[in-house]
């Protein structure tokens, strides 16, 4: 009894992959990602005085969506460039882990926040240096890379500097979340670009 072949597929971009690959590499999506880290810097440091639980809420959600959003980018790297697709997966993977601790306990004290987060930038930095110098496919490895130091920079001084008031932490994470932001922003306008002139 023979058994029947699977159908060929009849659309390549019907693949998840390929769609998940358009998707993570279009400027559009890195631009989406952008403003998801920007808002919530802006919002943080609009309201310095709010309670330690609104600040873990916004955090925590902050993490949860970067963590979508860098799952989907993480297909329009190379499965070749060293494993950075794998690298690009667990930063996703660290950023869910960290809204969830965020999130699960909305009201820990500031030192428990300042370290989840912390962590969470100082490695997903390392992470975002290594795939910029991992994957030779990517545009702009050189602003990826500095995207990457800028993020474990911010981790280290959130971890580095004792803070011992939420008015001090919201002002000192809504800083890092808006200038991360920018950088992604200027990130997200120059694969615009490249994507142009590349279809020129």
């Amino acid at each position: 009894m023979t058994v029947p072949s699977s159908p060929a597929p009849q659309h390549a971009q019907s693949d998840p992959e390929d769609v998940l690959r358009q998707l993570g590499g279009s400027w559009q999506w890195a631009l989406g990602f952008a403003l998801a880290t920007l808002i919530p810097g802006i919002l943080v440091l609009v309201w310095p005085d709010e309670t330690l639980h609104v600040l873990a809420v916004i955090i925590g959600l902050q993490l949860l969506v970067a963590g979508g959003f860098r799952f989907v980018t993480a297909f329009s790297h190379s499965s070749e460039g060293g494993g950075s697709r794998l690298a690009g997966v667990l930063i996703a993977m660290l950023a869910f882990l960290a809204g969830v601790l965020v999130l699960r306990h909305p009201m820990q004290t500031i030192g428990a926040l300042s370290l989840v987060v912390g962590v969470f930038w100082l490695l997903t930095g390392v992470l975002t240096a290594y795939v910029a110098i991992a994957d030779r496919a990517l545009l702009h490895r050189g602003l990826l890379f500095a995207l990457g130091a800028l993020g474990a920079v911010a981790g280290i001084v959130v971890l580095s500097f004792p803070v011992d008031s939420a008015v001090a932490l919201t002002r000192l994470l809504g800083l890092w979340l808006v200038l991360l932001g920018v950088f992604e922003v200027v990130m997200a306008l120059a694969l615009r670009s490249a994507t142009r002139q590349v279809r020129r």
